[in-house]
């Protein structure tokens, strides 16, 4: 089961400092357990902290988060806004964004030059009793992944801040994800295979031109299992759980594609998301890439 390794203030400068210790709290993370950092780590102005707390976000069900592409430099989902508004907004997700990514490259070297930067949220609704699809509820134990951005393998690490000025943000863990894939692939959850005829007749429709989604065998599994263990009554009231609450100005990071989870309350979060590649991960036989390839027998990426 899932462990928090808390990293005191005193205790990441001593790790900073040696070099010799950079791929620490890599190798925790990719044993599935959670580095919990007490404090955030940059500093953080008051103004842009009320700002946010004022903020909402457009409806819909298929809306869950005002979310920051640093790609595009572009924020979705929020309310309509002025242009003075707008443009506070967009530099207050850019400083979050930026400040993750410094602190995490020190934090976690060996991934650093090869992650990607992906999307960073503002989660301003409370996760209790939150009126969201099933497949959408952040309070159901899963694992992630993103049904618009196949992962092909790459692993999914997410970086939490609970910016609440009262209230703990409340999660539960369950198992890991090789156990679920033990117990679940190629039984509840088949195992896609890459080369079937309707891929090969899929492949030749991307190659014309047409707008065709083509998704990795793994992403295929990994949102097929993302979507039963949402939908399993069984496993969200029996499996064996821990339960978790981090404090006002605290932050967490944790693979969130290997350690099933569910935020079960709190409001106010914001949150940064890194794409790891295999080839950057100390452990990479620990990926669900790798136990799914193991358990499955056949390569699951293109």
């Amino acid at each position: 089961m899932t462990k928090l390794i808390t990293i005191e203030k005193n205790v990441l400068a001593d790790f900073l400092s040696s070099k010799g210790l950079r791929d620490r709290y890599c190798k925790e993370l990719e044993a599935g357990n959670i580095l919990f950092i007490p404090y955030i780590p940059f500093a953080f102005p008051n103004d842009d902290l009320q700002f946010l707390f004022a903020q909402r976000q457009t409806g819909g069900k298929n809306h869950k988060n005002i979310a920051y592409k640093p790609k595009s430099n572009t924020i979705s989902n929020a309310m309509s806004l002025s242009e003075q508004q707008s443009k506070r907004l967009l530099g207050i997700m850019q400083f979050y964004s930026k400040s993750c990514s410094t602190f995490l490259s020190q934090l976690l070297s060996p991934y650093d030059s090869k992650w990607r930067i992906d999307y960073a949220s503002f989660r301003p609704f409370e996760e209790k009793g939150r009126p969201l699809r099933t497949r959408a509820r952040n309070d159901l134990l899963h694992v992630d992944s993103f049904p618009t951005r196949p992962m092909n393998g790459n692993r999914i690490l997410r970086f939490f801040t609970n910016i609440n000025p009262v209230h703990h943000r409340k999660w539960i863990t369950s198992d890991p994800f090789e156990v679920l894939a033990k117990r679940y692939g190629g039984k509840k959850v088949p195992f896609p295979r890459k080369n079937t005829p309707f891929r090969a007749l899929m492949k030749i429709a991307k190659k014309l031109g047409l707008p065709i989604s083509l998704r990795s065998p793994y992403d295929v599994f990994m949102l097929n299992l993302h979507n039963f263990l949402k939908e399993n009554e069984e496993f969200q009231q029996t499996c064996p759980k821990n339960y978790w609450e981090f404090p006002s100005n605290s932050c967490w990071a944790v693979f969130t594609d290997q350690v099933s989870h569910a935020a079960i309350a709190g409001q106010y979060a914001l949150e940064q998301t890194f794409v790891v590649p295999p080839s950057a991960l100390v452990d990479p036989q620990t990926a669900p890439l790798a136990v799914l390839e193991k358990l499955s027998k056949f390569l699951m990426v293109d």
